[in-house]
């Protein structure tokens, strides 16, 4: 639960603090230089979460380039002078630690979890790569074999290839447009000049944001990140992408063919941003129909979907397999998706019919205050489970700053707290309107003569 915030300012800064017990909990400032900082302190054990957070990611790339932050993120791995590629994994690995990087479409984070007494190597790689990533010749054409085996292996997916075609037919004019790995042309014709220009236009200390969560003295870390981050300059920042998705007029619909037994369906609803308030209650009525969305693209959470809506109209009538939905929390308005595997001996069709009569029913009938009551306790255990560790919590407070501020975690669970048998009805009827969606469907292909003998 949010605590008391009150704000100390010393030139250049502005700290919150969540006062508990008196002791700071939450520090957020952003240094001279544009680099925003986040540090939030928990001493039950001996360990930090360190990550860097960029404001890049596949929506802001352009046709000839898809999938350059992916792949630029996969470069930064490649080494420094400093810091050479085989140091980074050896040194964290034997001091007990773990290391990553994620790529989305509004936002690129790299993070270390290690013992605290170590975490000052962390801080100093994560600077050190900030602005002096080598980007090899050599390496970049090796990680181009890499990425492109990475893209057939999705596309061996019937369900990546299906959400794409839902993807690119939602987003027509959003750089939303297109998935984050890129497409197969552009992976083969970019250069390395490509990806260390697109490295040095955004990962900069005005285009980024430190987090650290963990056991440290929050003042002791803040004056070390600015020793390290402090002496990079900030970076002029190409102008941001932005293209509003006109309104869907009408129906959309995709069809693919391909190898394989299974059919699958895919309904994609243009759904709001995190920071629109209608957010909150598509998210308790993501738990109504489909069971609550784990929204830590990191990992955490869990909660099964057997009591929503559609398992029981679509699995326990044997017409599917199983049933998800989808909802991100993203910067501007994403998608809210349905997902099914079409059970064999069943039809896409049949599966659609029945979840359009559970979405109608939702949108034409109010929940009762007790359904209502349930999808919000599914959905803040689902966002409890994936807040847990510590590097749970740091994946939490970059992403939310990206969002536009980490308050947004702070404040999720009250807000889900206060959505309406009211709220669900209006935003089913005015998201889950058949207008509003991509209805995309995956059927195996008719077997060739030749396949039959």
């Amino acid at each position: 639960m949010p605590g008391v915030f009150v704000s100390l300012r010393k030139p250049g800064d502005s700290i919150d603090y969540n006062l508990r017990m008196k002791q700071p909990k939450v520090l957020k400032t952003r240094l001279k230089n544009g680099l925003t900082v986040v540090l939030k302190e928990v001493h039950i054990a001996p360990v930090v979460s360190w990550w860097v957070w960029y404001r890049v990611g596949s929506r802001y790339e352009r046709p000839g380039v898809t999938g350059i932050s992916h792949w630029v993120e996969h470069m930064m791995f490649k080494g420094t002078r400093a810091f050479p590629a085989s140091v980074g994994d050896r040194l964290i690995a034997r001091d007990g630690g773990f290391r990553n990087a994620l790529t989305w479409i509004d936002w690129t984070a790299y993070f270390e979890t290690m013992p605290a007494d170590k975490i000052d190597f962390a801080l100093r790689l994560e600077a050190d790569r900030m602005r002096r990533a080598l980007f090899p010749p050599k390496e970049v054409e090796s990680e181009r074999t890499v990425i492109i085996a990475e893209r057939q292996m999705n596309e061996n997916e019937p369900s990546f290839r299906l959400g794409e075609e839902v993807q690119a037919a939602a987003f027509r004019v959003h750089p939303y447009h297109h998935e984050v790995i890129g497409d197969m042309a552009d992976l083969h014709s970019m250069t390395r000049d490509d990806l260390y220009g697109h490295y040095r236009n955004f990962y900069a200390p005005n285009n980024a944001i430190a987090v650290a969560v963990g056991d440290f003295n929050a003042r002791e870390m803040l004056a070390r990140i600015e020793t390290l981050f402090g002496k990079h300059k900030p970076a002029t920042l190409p102008t941001p992408l932005t293209r509003p998705e006109p309104e869907q007029r009408g129906e959309r619909r995709v069809r693919l063919t391909g190898e394989g037994e299974t059919a699958y369906l895919q309904i994609g609803y243009h759904a709001p941003g995190a920071n629109d308030a209608d957010f909150f209650p598509m998210a308790v009525l993501d738990s109504i129909l489909a069971g609550a969305s784990s929204f830590n693209m990191f990992g955490g959470g869990g909660t099964s979907n057997r009591s929503s809506r559609l398992y029981r109209a679509i699995v326990q009538t044997g017409l599917a397999a199983n049933i998800g939905g989808g909802l991100s929390p993203t910067v501007d308005p994403y998608l809210y998706t349905l997902y099914a595997t079409v059970r064999a001996g069943q039809t896409p069709e049949a599966v659609e019919r029945a979840i359009d009569a559970e979405i109608d029913k939702v949108r034409n009938e109010p929940v009762s205050q007790a359904e209502l009551e349930k999808a919000i306790k599914q959905a803040k255990a689902m966002f409890a489970y994936s807040a847990e560790s510590v590097t749970n919590q740091g994946f939490w407070l970059g992403f939310t700053e990206i969002l536009g501020d980490y308050r947004w975690f702070d404040n999720y669970l009250p807000r889900l707290s206060a959505v309406t048998v009211a709220d669900i009805q209006r935003v089913a009827q005015k998201y889950l309107a058949p207008g509003n969606r991509v209805v995309g469907t995956y059927v195996p292909a008719e077997p060739t003569p030749q396949q039959e003998r």
